[in-house]
Formats: structure tokens, C-alpha cells, sequence
């Protein structure tokens, strides 16, 4: 049965740790611990989580958008799990636009990122898949892949202005009303 783990605050060393690339795909415990991410993710309403977030410096994210309080215009995606994931190429585009973090409870900041990526990952199963995101969904990408580098998104911020508190951005997702 699936656990919802802990989620590792801002300040946890393992949140600044470059994550260690999984070599076994077929080790019985790298399925548990995505399905432990899978349980954790929805129990927390996020739109992804990488591995350090729950203390286990292993390169594996998962996507998982869907439409929720936080993100009430997110796309939904079936929950994917990623195994040492790497973005391959960022189109010249950015975009900014609002992100929160799990590991950064209450704080939401404007952050930078590439509008278009393309992506190569693992399955669980050891399946190499390459693709495409745009829009939310690479930015989600490219939040959680950030994770496993030891960079959160207060890092791509380019000024503490674009910063607000929880609070300031639910008024802020009131106003912008449906995109």
C-alpha cells in the first residue's frame, strides 16, 4: 500500500543536493518509493514532486497537473513518473509566470522559464521516451527536473518583488479570472 511520505522544507540539506542518477529501473524499491510519490503528490495537491523533496536523493520527478485551488487553470495530465529525466532543449521563448513549491510552503514568485522543451526520460518499466511540453506543462517539467539539481524556483527568481505570500496570490488567481 502506498505511503504519503514527509515533504523536505527549504533548509533540508538534501533540497540543495544534486540527486544521484538511478541505475537499477527494475529495483523493486525504486517502484515503491514512485508509488509512495504518486500517493504523496495527490495527498498534496501538487501538480509534480521530484525525489528529494521526500529526503531520497534519486533522479525520478513526477508529473501530475490537474486543475486545483492552487492552480485552478492547470491542464490535466495522467500522473507520469520520470526516471532521470533531462531536458534536452529549451526553446528561445520565456515566459514568466507564478509558481509555488511544496518544499516552499506559503511563497509563490514569477519565475522565468522556457515556453517550449523537449525531454528525454525513463518509464518505470525502462522505456526511453522523448517529447515535447509547452506552456504549463513545461514549466512544471522544468520546476521539478530544477529539484534534482538542488535549485528551487526562489533561485530563478529575478527580483524578491516578483515575490507574494499565499495569501496575495489567491487574490491574484481571483482576479485573472479563466485564460
Amino acid at each position: 500500500m502506498p505511503r504519503i511520505l514527509e515533504i523536505s522544507q527549504l533548509g533540508s540539506p538534501v533540497i540543495r543536493e544534486r540527486a544521484a542518477k538511478v541505475t537499477d529501473i527494475h529495483d523493486p524499491q525504486l517502484q515503491t518509493l514512485i508509488d509512495d510519490l504518486f500517493a504523496t503528490v495527490a495527498a498534496e495537491n501538487g501538480m509534480g514532486i521530484a525525489a528529494p523533496q521526500v529526503s531520497v536523493s534519486k533522479r525520478i520527478i513526477i508529473l501530475s497537473p490537474k486543475p486545483n485551488a492552487r492552480y485552478p487553470y492547470a491542464p490535466t495530465m495522467e500522473p507520469t513518473a520520470m526516471i532521470n529525466p533531462e531536458m534536452t532543449w529549451g526553446s528561445p521563448e520565456r515566459e514568466k509566470d507564478w509558481e509555488g513549491c511544496l518544499t516552499v510552503p506559503g511563497i509563490r514568485g514569477l519565475v522565468p522559464r522556457h515556453l517550449t522543451i523537449r525531454v528525454r526520460y525513463h518509464t518505470p518499466q525502462g522505456v526511453q521516451i522523448e517529447t515535447e511540453f509547452d506552456g504549463f506543462l513545461a514549466r512544471v517539467f522544468q520546476h521539478e527536473a530544477d529539484h534534482l539539481d538542488g535549485v528551487v524556483f526562489l533561485d530563478r527568481v529575478e527580483s524578491t518583488l516578483d515575490l507574494v505570500t499565499e495569501g496575495e496570490w489567491q487574490n491574484i488567481i481571483a482576479s485573472r479570472g479563466p485564460l
